[in-house]
């Protein structure tokens, strides 16, 4: 009796939390995540896809970069030497030397994980050579387009430079045009009056700026970084904590320049002229003026033109997991067979699903695929070959291998009467598929 009374609860319970999953689930969309390409929808015809826009996750893009140095020669210690305290001249125990390990700062460890104590940086010659200029230029690169999503820091564990460009490329490195100039005096150094992200408005958001908030200071702790405000920028369309992305996304959506200027190839921090401390150089003790980063972050993601949600670092280079009939490193273009209509971007608009613009395909050709590992998959056993036909497994024929092979005349007989076994797996959902991307994400579609 007492579990009797218990039944019409667990049943509320139960469609309680149905409906509550069915919320959560979709919770994500309304923010525009764009993490899904593609979903099975039932139709007057039956199962059918439902395409949207979709785009990977944002990660680390440090991870999967190429550091290049110029001068190539431009670490510390070759041959080793010895470093004085920039706020401190008769500290002089900091000692560079690339033969020991303990002692060398290479280029790598501006990538590795911070936390670690003593904290690991890499770290420039000395300006020994002054008055000439000591001047440093690290690229990064990704042999691939990504676009940026969050803020780029770098962290500096000796002063911050007093002069310093920050530039980006869209071509691979051939041209570079800069994203913003960093000086204790702006006016002096690049003849532009300082200016802060503060100061931009949606007017304005693509102008190249002079900062002075980041140049100055060089004994605390909080003084240590340099930051490219992309958020700032963002927060002028979608608000100040980025509640109203359906704006931020329908501004990208209309707008090239605007969505070019977030996206890059390259970036490269051109290291003008170190930190001495706001006094004259003291040329009797060069060693105290160099560079140093321990850390550089940058945000992104793979750009696929909202053609994929996933992105795999093969072979030591980034590429899209092309949805949409698209393919190519960026999914800008549609595959073999699929130009029933041009290519095009995919969009983030209507708000949340987006348009996926998908390759058509073409009206000559060979005959439409017959067969994929989703809604026509190859039944009994079978395997599909080029989405062209399925290789069916012995004693099986048919299209789809539906059917039993005829083994004799009655078999036959029997198979044209409907009574044949047919094994077909109906599908009301969607399976699971995880997209494994090593080492950069994880992305289920469901």
């Amino acid at each position: 009796m007492r579990s009797a009374m218990f039944l019409p609860v667990l049943f509320a319970l139960q469609a309680l939390c149905t409906s509550v999953g069915h919320a959560m689930q979709h919770y994500p969309a309304v923010w525009g995540h764009y993490d899904v390409c593609k979903s099975q929808i039932y139709t007057e015809e039956g199962l059918a896809w439902d395409y949207m826009a979709c785009q990977p996750e944002a990660t680390d893009m440090t991870e999967y970069l190429r550091v290049t140095l110029d001068p190539p020669n431009i670490t510390c210690g070759d041959p080793p030497e010895t470093y004085c305290a920039l706020e401190n001249p008769y500290m002089c125990n900091n000692e560079c030397d690339a033969a020991t390990e303990e002692l060398a700062h290479p280029p790598e460890l501006m990538f590795d994980i911070e936390g670690r104590n003593p904290t690991t940086f890499w770290q420039s010659t000395s300006w020994k050579k002054y008055p000439k200029p000591l001047q440093v230029n690290i690229t990064l690169s990704w042999n691939k387009t990504i676009e940026l999503t969050d803020d780029i820091v770098l962290t500096f564990e000796s002063g911050r430079p007093e002069q310093m460009v920050l530039e980006k490329s869209l071509d691979y490195g051939r041209t570079w045009t800069p994203y913003q100039f960093y000086a204790t005096d702006c006016l002096d150094a690049f003849t532009m009056e300082p200016k802060t992200a503060n100061d931009l408005t949606q007017q304005t958001l693509l102008d190249i700026i002079c900062t002075e908030d980041y140049s100055r200071g060089y004994v605390w702790k909080n003084d240590k970084t340099v930051r490219f405000e992309i958020k700032d920028r963002f927060a002028l369309f979608a608000g100040p904590r980025l509640h109203n992305m359906a704006s931020l996304y329908g501004q990208l959506d209309t707008t090239k320049n605007l969505r070019d200027f977030f996206t890059i190839t390259d970036l490269r921090i051109r290291l003008l002229k170190p930190a001495t401390g706001a006094t004259m150089v003291d040329e009797n003790n060069l060693s105290r003026y160099f560079y140093a980063i321990s850390d550089i972050k940058v945000q992104g993601r793979c750009k696929c033109n909202l053609h994929a949600n996933s992105c795999v670092f093969d072979k030591g280079k980034l590429g899209c997991e092309c949805e949409h009939n698209t393919t190519g490193p960026d999914c800008s273009r549609c595959k073999k067979h699929y130009h029933g209509r041009a290519w095009s971007v995919g969009s983030y608009l209507p708000i949340p699903k987006g348009t996926a613009n998908i390759c058509i395909p073409s009206n000559h050709g060979p005959v439409p695929r017959v067969c994929d590992n989703a809604m026509l998959r190859c039944q009994n056993g079978g395997t599909c070959h080029h989405h062209q036909r399925c290789h069916c497994s012995p004693g099986f024929t048919g299209i789809l291998c539906e059917r039993t092979r005829c083994q004799g005349p009655g078999d036959c007989d029997d198979q044209l009467s409907g009574q044949a076994s047919l094994h077909h797996r109906p599908t009301g959902r969607h399976h699971t598929l995880t997209l494994v991307v090593f080492p950069l994400l994880f992305v289920s579609l469901c």
